[in-house]
């Protein structure tokens, strides 16, 4: 019965993949934008008005807002000179260059980002037919059609919000980053030849691909959140994800650092395990607390305010008791061991460093200093980029 279940299961998580939600929105809505020009333009194939629809229908409904602006403001500014210039120069080799180059700089004027080349398109497909004038302002009926029927979709059907998208990929790291803790404390107390510990090093590198990925994944989020109607207190979410991303982005760094300082000890400890019986015991202890310490802070940060968020709070705090406790310990066996053997002991400093730098950064009162800073932030800009609506706010 159980495997039976995991076929269903995963096609409705591909179901609720942004690429197949994507393609589905932007079909329906070039289909309807095609439907609504056929009625409105007099062209016998407005085929614009779906191409509008599908580029304006983004995952996001922050992202069709200011996609379906910039996209109208691209093609009527390109419609507008490829009238002037029919009716100045009409079209030859020469005057082809001249347009493309006026529509390339009139694209950077009007401030259309990444539809600077429609600008050029626009100008190029009305210039080269035969009633420029009329296909031009049918053009542009055909795009306000298609990016007002690509802005009403997502009105009407509000699109879904990613943050349970993120946090998949937030609580995906956390626990890279516990696996590989755990598995760098079990081997403190073995021979650890080079390549090996240089293979954890390039492991804990290759984190930094996961790190680019939730990031994406969290600035999907973060849009889908903003003027959406389904969401409430959409900035706290955005700020409560975007500060325990940075957490582990940090944690991330720490655990490279950590990594290669145990290869440099590698190399010197060539026929020994890299540290005492006792001492490995206790630094297993401590690991395996930072790793358990790293899945309980994703699983606080992704997880929405209501009781379960206070448990896992308390199980956050608890992890990092144990961990302190256990970092003592390890301070003082790793004090004694320098005072036996003082080889290669800034090693052992810089490991201890890089620990505490972990356990500072997920400290709870840290982290709500943190979130109280972004807010803070966050609200200023606001301000700063709209003093009207502060002003509005006011009155």
């Amino acid at each position: 019965m159980r495997d039976a279940k995991e076929p269903v299961a995963e096609l409705a998580k591909r179901r609720r993949h942004p690429a197949v939600v994507q393609a589905m929105r932007s079909t329906a809505a070039a289909t309807i934008a095609y439907a609504v020009a056929l009625q409105l333009s007099s062209e016998p194939v407005p085929l614009t008005a779906p191409l509008t629809a599908l580029l304006v229908v983004q995952v996001t409904l922050y992202a069709t807002l200011t996609t379906g602006i910039r996209r109208v403001n691209a093609v009527v500014a390109g419609v507008l000179i490829a009238i002037a210039f029919s009716a100045l120069v009409g079209l030859s080799w020469w005057s082809l260059g001249m347009i493309i180059l006026a529509s390339l700089a009139a694209g950077h004027l009007v401030k259309v980002h990444e539809f600077i080349p429609e600008v050029a398109i626009s100008a190029m497909l009305v210039l080269g037919v035969t009633r420029v004038a009329n296909t031009a302002w049918d053009r542009v009926l055909e795009t306000l059609i298609g990016a007002g029927v690509g802005l009403l979709f997502n009105f009407l059907f509000a699109p879904p919000v990613w943050v349970r998208t993120a946090s998949e990929h937030i609580e995906d790291l956390a626990r890279r980053l516990q696996d590989l803790l755990q598995r760098i404390g079990a081997e403190l107390g073995n021979h650890t030849p080079i390549d090996r510990a240089a293979a954890r090093l390039h492991e804990a590198r290759r984190l930094d691909n996961d790190v680019a990925r939730v990031d994406a994944a969290l600035r999907q989020a973060e849009d889908s959140l903003r003027l959406n109607p389904r969401v409430k207190e959409g900035k706290l979410h955005r700020v409560v994800l975007r500060t325990g991303l940075d957490t582990l982005e940090i944690c991330t760094v720490v655990v490279r650092v950590v990594t290669r300082t145990l290869t440099d000890l590698a190399k010197h400890r060539t026929a020994e395990p890299l540290f005492a019986p006792d001492v490995a015991d206790v630094l297993a202890e401590l690991f395996e607390h930072v790793a358990d310490a790293v899945a309980s802070f994703a699983v606080l940060v992704t997880t929405q305010v209501n009781t379960d968020a206070q448990d896992a709070e308390d199980r956050l705090a608890e992890t990092l008791e144990a961990a302190d406790a256990s970092r003592a310990r390890a301070a003082g066996r790793l004090l004694d061991c320098v005072r036996r053997d003082p080889r290669q002991w800034q090693l052992h400093g810089a490991l201890l460093a890089e620990i505490d730098r972990i356990l500072d950064e997920l400290d709870m009162e840290h982290r709500t200093t943190r979130l109280m800073e972004e807010l803070d932030r966050t609200t200023r800009e606001r301000h700063r980029r709209f003093p009207r609506l502060r002003q509005l706010v006011r009155l």
